[in-house]
């Protein structure tokens, strides 16, 4: 079996494969490579030892069953019996749910999580987005310190488990997104700076260094992150990638990486007849990122709106924290800004940072599609202090309000995991470090963080405390009862109205008509002829829909006809979809 790899300093390199050792000569043809063979097959442990140093794990190691700190595995791809027969779905049309395996489940793992995917397809959702699943320190975690890009954490399964999970929810008719780690890696087992420059300080990031896009030696690094994107999509038969900020990524390369990594998706989907596509994560509001190559853009295929998600967050909390103070001022206008705009920094002036945000969506080249739509998602539920979701907020009638907005919008809508019977377990942060000084530093900070902002430090739940994890899976028994058995119902209806219903994934922004009464708290919109309307008051509504022979289609609470007035009379905290004769 031929190895290879990338250690441009090193003056000698060894391959330890099952015990023996050998020595890597220099590729002539690849400058900074070095390759040999050695007798290996799928399983066998190996790594690589630079100028008589420690044996390391491979950079491109595709498995590690001891953890980020030990050897890697010889992993054959083609061993395994994929089952499903799979031509892909494409993003157009879709229903994303954020899902967290190692919390889905008690178990947390990719099998148990695989037991549950008929729920999914039962809710309607077309595809499953994991977040990241990279191999990290201990065992419990966000995923998002992972280090082995190439790599599944073992504790979840492995690889084997990960294509058993991917196979069974193509099986089911659901796609699988993957959220992929570009901008950082975990402070605990990166042994990537030991075999070359895989990080630059020519930029800072808010993990330090950054991975080095456009420093000597960028072209590598580059490489190493686009191939291991394809090999998710090739080797796992994933479906997308998310990216995440892809605003922490500092490259001032003429030809952007972003772009290079959207051209090489885009040809590898060409070679596999397979939809395949990249949505990033961006606070930038830079419509750039989901704009056309063609039309000068870098190509994404869409990225995370969190403009509906904070606007939409502040009317119905009342929150103005932080940086929902921009939205708070007027958060039904701003709901009603993103619904037909999609952004709402977009060159406004934003308070939280103290200067002008975002740049303007051309509605007439973006379609809405591009931009997903959320009322919840990991990081704006596990970055509060306790861990808090909607559910724990607001009432029933008002999460009722936020999915029918969510579900009818013009955007790509995504849920989070247990959002659709409104779960009433916390999402919090949870650690498992192993190195303790790291540990101690990341409680240390976590309670300093919330503590400025004035929460005690006793309410801060302990990222380290196994209960913390332990609190932040999800209970299967809740589905079954009041009142969480009502709002899965809901969800239900509503993404089958989506799917039943053309208007309601109709690309064109501009199609979207809002009117809205801030004082009294509710909203409507039309998306050709479905209209949407929510009242979040407590108090009944008498709404002007203009729509006298509209008939309903779904409702949070009993609700009649627009009479020949075409008033809409919407009991307080409910939501009704209609549509026009």
């Amino acid at each position: 079996m031929q190895f290879e790899v990338w250690a441009p300093q090193a003056g000698d390199v060894t391959l330890q494969c099952d015990g023996v050792t050998r020595a890597l000569t220099r590729d002539p043809e690849r400058e900074g490579w070095w390759r040999g063979e050695a007798d290996a097959r799928d399983g066998s442990r190996y790594g690589f030892a630079l100028d008589g140093g420690p044996v390391l794990p491979d950079p491109r190691s595709r498995r590690q069953p001891d953890g980020p700190d030990g050897e890697s595995a010889v992993v054959d791809h083609d061993a395994f019996a994929w089952r499903a027969a799979w031509d892909g779905r494409p993003l157009p049309g879709a229903v994303l749910y954020e899902l967290h395996v190692g919390t889905y489940t008690r178990e947390g793992t990719f099998d148990a999580a695989a037991e549950r995917l008929e729920h999914l397809a039962g809710l309607g959702v077309t595809h499953v987005e994991l977040m990241p699943v990279c191999p990290f320190p201990g065992r419990h975690g966000w995923g998002y310190e992972g280090v082995s890009l190439w790599a599944v954490h073992e504790p979840y399964g492995g690889p084997e488990a990960l294509k058993r999970f991917v196979d069974r929810a193509h099986a089911l008719g659901l796609g699988v997104v993957l959220d992929v780690v570009h901008n950082h890696l975990g402070p605990s087992g990166n042994y990537l700076p030991r075999f070359g420059p895989y990080f630059t300080d020519t930029h800072h990031t808010p993990w330090g260094a950054a991975v080095n896009l456009d420093a000597p030696g960028s072209d590598e690094v580059r490489a190493f992150l686009v191939q291991s994107a394809l090999a998710w999509l090739r080797d796992y038969r994933i479906d997308g990638l998310r990216l995440d900020a892809v605003h922490a990524l500092a490259d001032t390369r003429a030809y952007p990486f972003l772009e290079e990594l959207a051209a090489a998706v885009d040809a590898l989907s060409a070679d596999t007849g397979r939809p395949l596509f990249l949505i990033a994560e961006s606070d930038r509001n830079d419509p750039r990122y989901i704009t056309p190559r063609a039309d000068g853009g870098h190509g994404l295929h869409a990225q995370w709106n969190d403009d509906f998600h904070h606007a939409l967050h502040a009317a119905l909390t009342g929150e103005a924290q932080g940086y929902y103070a921009d939205f708070a001022r007027a958060p039904l206008a701003a709901v009603a800004k993103t619904l037909s705009g999609g952004f709402f920094h977009d060159g406004t002036y934003s308070s939280f940072r103290g200067r002008r945000h975002g740049r303007p969506l051309d509605r007439t080249r973006i379609a809405g599609h591009r931009l997903l739509g959320y009322s919840q998602t990991h990081d704006q539920i596990g970055n509060r202090a306790r861990g808090d979701r909607l559910a724990a907020l607001v009432s029933p009638g008002v999460l009722a309000c936020a999915a029918a907005l969510t579900l009818t919008a013009p955007f790509t809508p995504m849920l989070f995991m247990g959002e659709e019977w409104a779960a009433g377990t916390p999402w919090q942060f949870f650690t498992d470090h192993t190195d303790a000084e790291l540990a101690e530093a990341v409680r240390d900070g976590r309670r300093r963080e919330f503590t400025a902002h004035g929460w005690a430090a006793a309410d801060v739940p302990d990222p380290q405390d196994p209960a913390t994890r332990d609190r932040s899976c999800l209970d299967w028994s809740e589905p079954e009862h009041e009142p969480h058995a009502r709002m899965l119902a809901w969800y239900r209806q509503l993404i089958a109205l989506r799917h039943a219903q053309p208007d309601l994934t109709d690309p064109d922004l501009a199609d979207t008509k809002v009117v809205f009464d801030e004082d009294r708290r509710r909203l409507a919109f039309r998306r050709g002829d479905v209209l949407v309307a929510v009242n979040l008051a407590g108090e009944p509504a008498a709404i002007a829909l203009g729509a006298p022979h509209a008939h309903v289609l779904a409702a949070w609470e009993p609700v009649g006809a627009p009479g020949a007035d075409g008033v809409l009379h919407l009991p307080g905290e409910s939501a009704a979809v209609l549509q026009q004769q």
